[in-house]
């Protein structure tokens, strides 16, 4: 079949790492400003929009929403269409979002700017796709830790910068500077970073971004929502239950699409999914830090423990926290590159545990509030700089902003878990002061012990990833020299004796002389994706559950057909039944069936009393002889990578 991308490869261009870095990161930055910015003037919104507090949460919520929809939308286009042209479309979005917010005052019209903002946070994604593509292999980790810290530094800079706008300007004033920012990044984005040429085409996934859409919204208004209306109200529980109905129809929704908006399959396999659970749970003991240290600074000392700052002062003394995250990026790519991001996510994640456990017993003081934050700050940054490396790792080239995109969403999730308990802490543990409820002190320490909890959680997930070979560094893909302005996407297929396509197979591309390339899960049509660096002669090795593997040398480049893969042995199980004098038991009843209960398959003895099934998946099975006679006869088996005899013999008849 033809192989040629659905767009053709850009021309060649110089391309200058460490500018593509600095401009990665300003474009972070301004991101997170625009999520941050506005989040000081939240107690001051009711009165100046002439709303309740209730209605002015919206325009944080749709900022959380959007940034949780556009998300996994835009990282897959960008796999398919282009990165840097995702990126500028999703600084477009945010830029027009500014500008409507800048010129109105109505909350509907606020609420949309806010949403439009929202849609920024998929750059993250896109641009640590777009360093893996454009950078050396050995600067990928700095890039990816650098825009960590930026986007930590643009939040960290939000809250002081709030303050001085809100002091010196109308409130519109926050939109504005967004805005302008943005549209320069903009600029910037287009003159600096090239196009990437690793590009898959194909048609978009339409109804399962539909489908995601509408689970992630209902999910995400009851998480932000649910703290106001009630936890147990019908409202916060049908949208709960909805969001998860949804969930349960898109995912094999998913796995039938061909070329669907998250690859379930790649996002179950072990070494993506311990990523992504330990996002979550990073993501939860990381948001709780900004959330807890603020409101210990400026709540009022009539609290007990609060410290009365106002928000000016109390965003300076969160700058030392960001300045951890910047003065950290080096320190992170060294540790990543030296042990590697397992080590890396579990040092951070660990020095998360110990501080949030002190800070238990030690937040008295401006000082130990702004030590804890720092040092929560440092583990977080060891944490996140870790996780896109080992995500990388883990996926196929083409599916790089993919899979990113899914690690950020599961982030946010955990965010907005953080935001929820935080409410829901202050709803059932809070104190009432002037009026107002507050955190308690008692709630302050279960905060404390849910972080320590969380982030602990994340160290026995960084557990198991030390032993697996995904996160090796043989097998690190990333890098301009794997491809550069020559590569090319190549798609093929991969097919049984009939014809019929190989669901379960997967394609793994490696140069003559044994350097990995890329791989590719085969998808339900039997059609792969692989990028290469350039056209020319490569090692593809073909394997399947069931199927005895396939290797061969394949010319390959963008512009030529490249002939479909057989595999044309297919791996069964064979064996033979006999009596107790050894006499072959015919027409009897083979049956295989998981450990867990669940069955596999059947087939009954012919005449010799044999019989022949393919071979399922490697694992531990019971294969069950029952003959008409009566005899009966079962036999624990461990089926790995090969054919496999399993001859039974039965006693007596049963009684």
């Amino acid at each position: 079949m033809s192989t040629k991308p659905a767009v053709d490869a850009p021309a060649p261009t110089e391309v200058s790492p460490p500018l593509v870095v600095l401009m990665l990161s300003l474009c972070g930055t301004v991101v997170s400003l625009q999520q941050t910015l506005f989040l000081p003037l939240l107690a001051e919104l009711p009165l100046l929009l002439n709303t309740s507090a209730g209605s002015a949460s919206w325009l944080v919520t749709s900022t959380l929403l959007a940034g949780a929809v556009a998300t996994p939308t835009i990282s897959r286009l960008a796999d398919m269409y282009g990165k840097r042209r995702m990126m500028l479309l999703a600084l477009g979005v945010s830029v027009a979002g500014s500008l409507i917010g800048s010129l109105s005052s109505a909350l509907p019209l606020l609420v949309l700017a806010r949403s439009l903002q929202g849609a920024g946070v998929a750059l993250v994604p896109v641009g640590i796709a777009i360093m893996r593509d454009q950078l050396p292999r050995d600067r990928v980790p700095l890039g990816v830790a650098w825009m960590s810290a930026t986007l930590a530094i643009g939040a960290g800079a939000g809250l002081p910068l709030s303050g001085l706008i809100s002091a010196h300007l109308d409130w519109h004033g926050c939109f504005w500077v967004t805005g302008i920012m943005g549209a320069l990044m903009m600029i910037g984005a287009r003159l600096v970073i090239p196009e990437s040429a690793v590009r898959t085409g194909g048609a978009f996934d339409v109804r399962g971004a539909l489908l995601l859409s509408v689970a992630l919204t209902a999910l995400f208004i009851a998480l932000s929502q649910g703290g106001e209306w009630g936890w147990g109200s019908p409202l916060s529980v049908g949208l709960a239950l909805g969001g998860l109905a949804t969930l349960a129809v898109w995912v094999p929704v998913e796995l039938r699409t061909p070329r669907p908006l998250v690859d379930v399959r790649i996002a179950t396999r072990r070494a993506v999914l311990l990523v992504n659970v330990a996002s979550v749970f990073a993501g939860f003991a990381t948001y709780m830090n900004m959330l807890v240290s603020i409101q210990i600074l400026q709540l009022p000392t009539s609290t007990g423990y609060g410290l009365g700052l106002d928000v000016l002062h109390a965003a300076l003394w969160m700058v030392p926290t960001v300045a951890a995250f910047a003065l950290l990026a080096p320190v992170s790519a060294w540790s990543t590159r030296r042990f590697g991001p397992q080590v890396t996510l579990i040092a951070g994640s660990a020095l998360m545990v110990v501080t949030y456990v002190g800070r238990v017993f030690m937040s008295d003081s401006v000082t130990q509030v702004v030590i804890g934050s720092v040092l929560v700050g440092a583990g977080n940054a060891l944490v996140y700089s870790s996780m896109p490396t080992l995500v990388m790792r883990a996926v196929p080239v083409t599916e790089t902003a993919s899979a990113n995109g899914l690690n950020v969403l599961l982030r946010s999730v955990g965010t907005s878990a953080a935001s929820a308990a935080t409410a829901a802490a202050t709803t059932s543990l809070g104190m009432t002061v002037a009026g107002t409820q507050l955190l308690s002190f008692d709630s302050l320490t279960l905060l404390f012990w849910l972080s320590a909890a969380a982030a602990a959680i994340t160290v026995l997930l960084g557990l198991p990833m030390l032993s697996m070979e995904e996160y090796a560094a043989e097998a690190d893909r990333s890098g301009a020299e794997h491809r550069g302005a020559d590569a090319q996407v190549v798609t093929g297929l991969v097919l049984d004796p009939r014809g019929d396509p190989i669901r379960s197979a997967v394609v793994s591309v490696l140069t003559i002389d044994g350097q990995a390339v890329d791989w590719g899960p085969v998808d339900t049509k039997g059609r792969f994706t692989v990028a290469i660096p350039e056209a020319g002669d490569y090692l593809v090795v073909t394997a399947a559950d069931g199927w005895r593997p396939r290797s061969r040398v394949m010319h390959m480049a963008d512009a030529a057909a490249l002939p479909p893969i057989g595999l044309r042995d297919r791996l069964t199980l064979t064996g033979v039944v006999a009596n107790a004098d050894d006499d072959p038991v015919v027409d009897a009843l083979v049956v295989m069936t998981r450990r867990t209960g669940e069955m596999v398959g059947s087939i009954r003895t012919d005449h010799e009393g044999r019989y022949a099934m393919p071979r399922p998946i490697s694992g531990r099975y019971v294969v069950t002889v029952a003959a008409r006679e009566g005899q009966i006869g079962a036999r624990a088996v461990t089926v790995l990578d090969a054919a496999r005899d399993i001859d039974m013999k039965l006693g007596a008849p049963l009684a």
